[in-house]
């Protein structure tokens, strides 16, 4: 049996799934795991992986793989991160309303027209569906530093600027690492109490 089928079955029959596995050549191995998403319409609550979580799956796997008799030095098992990597058709259906950070196999080339960079692959925006797949958001115009005074004058909104795109033109997605410490709002979750 693979490895990957080792730990896909293992992290799935404890109620959680793969993300990632990584295995690097000093002997470590890296497993990201996270609770399966159901969207909000079918009854989904979002959780979060902790610590007990990445115990129960380590102590596992430590177990499974012994039996297997996989070698490896040393087992890592963590959450995604808030740079969750984006891999799949639900994985991005999960995210929408999100910022994210797309990297493109090739550049833009000429069917942006001018708008962008001929030679532009990464791009970081607001993650929506459309009608062919899926597109980004974003404008080019730089965020007001932290703390920094804001005019108040009405000025012109920023130019948006859209990617269409397919999950097949893909290098790689993930989420935008944007910290937020006064929590980070998911698209549709709305404030308690407002």
């Amino acid at each position: 049996m693979a490895l990957i089928d080792i730990v896909t079955t293992t992290v799935a029959g404890l109620g959680y799934e793969l993300v990632e596995l990584e295995r690097s050549a000093g002997g470590t191995l890296r497993v990201t795991i996270d609770f399966p998403w159901e969207p909000a319409s079918e009854g989904g609550v979002e959780r979060f992986v902790n610590v007990e979580d990445c115990e129960r799956v380590t102590r596992q796997l430590q177990y499974t793989l012994e039996v297997e008799e996989v070698e490896y030095k040393r087992l890592e098992v963590s959450s995604p991160g808030i740079d969750r990597p984006l891999r799949n058709e639900r994985d991005f259906e999960r995210y929408v309303g999100e910022v994210v950070d797309l990297t493109l196999k090739a550049p833009m080339g000429a069917a942006a027209q001018g708008q962008v960079a001929a030679n532009r692959r990464k791009f970081r925006g607001t993650l929506e569906r459309a009608d062919t797949g899926w597109q980004l958001t974003w404008s080019d115009e730089p965020e007001p530093a932290p703390g920094a005074r804001v005019s108040k004058k009405k000025k012109e909104p920023a130019t948006l600027q859209v990617l269409g795109f397919t999950l097949d033109e893909l290098k790689e997605a993930r989420l935008a690492p944007i910290v937020d410490f006064k929590g980070r709002k998911r698209a549709g979750v709305q404030e308690q109490g407002k």
